[in-house]
């Protein structure tokens, strides 16, 4: 899976500041603190998770667009500081995508058409007879049919801290979708950051 079909849109915000910051324990003038990144930002940013000393890398702030399939949005709900700024809607809008595009290629081709059948039998009768009391129970059948393989896309805020605990979990997991997720990580400026495995004159 390519970098571009899981991400886009990317900003990154904070990074001079930050490197500054992780400048202060040492300081005692802040006027003409540097944003260099030296050998000292890199040793910080790459201490063992947990440890404490990368907190500067909390304020280096990176905002995307991620598109996942259901199953990797549920594995990437359990990191608290990769928070939803807002995203596409199952529950708004699962009558409305267009179905041959929304799902990966490892869905059966089968469900896709028991899903394509659903839809199209649901927005018949609600053009047909939208108070007739079978839909909702028909909607939610769509809902729950509905195949991990689907995608969506959401607008993401997060930092490099989070993105370097990411990195370490993920590297190699198997969903493709982690992978190309890793892959970006990598391209993110001064990835050596988050990262032993980045190219620090990339």
């Amino acid at each position: 899976m390519k970098i571009e079909e899981v991400i886009s849109n990317v900003a990154v915000y904070g990074l001079s500041d930050a490197v500054k910051g992780s400048r202060y324990p040492m300081a005692t003038d802040l006027k003409n603190i540097s944003d260099e990144i030296t050998a000292t930002q890199i040793r910080l940013a790459q201490c063992g998770l947990g440890e404490g000393h990368d907190n500067y890398l909390n304020g280096i702030i990176v905002q995307f667009d991620l598109t996942f399939t259901n199953k990797a949005w549920v594995e990437a709900e359990r990191y608290h500081f990769l928070d939803f700024i807002s995203s596409q809607s199952t529950m708004h809008r699962i009558c409305r995508f267009d179905l041959d595009q929304a799902y990966i290629r490892y869905v059966d081709k089968r469900m896709v058409a028991i899903m394509k059948e659903k839809v199209s039998a649901y927005n018949e009768l609600q053009k047909k007879d939208p108070k007739n009391e079978t839909l909702k129970e028909k909607y939610l059948e769509i809902l729950y049919s509905n195949p991990s393989g689907f995608r969506l896309t959401a607008k993401m805020t997060t930092n490099y801290r989070q993105l370097k605990t990411i990195y370490k979990q993920r590297r190699q997991h198997r969903l493709p979708e982690w992978q190309a997720f890793c892959d970006w990580i990598l391209t993110l400026p001064h990835a050596e950051l988050i990262t032993k495995d980045a190219d620090p004159a990339a």
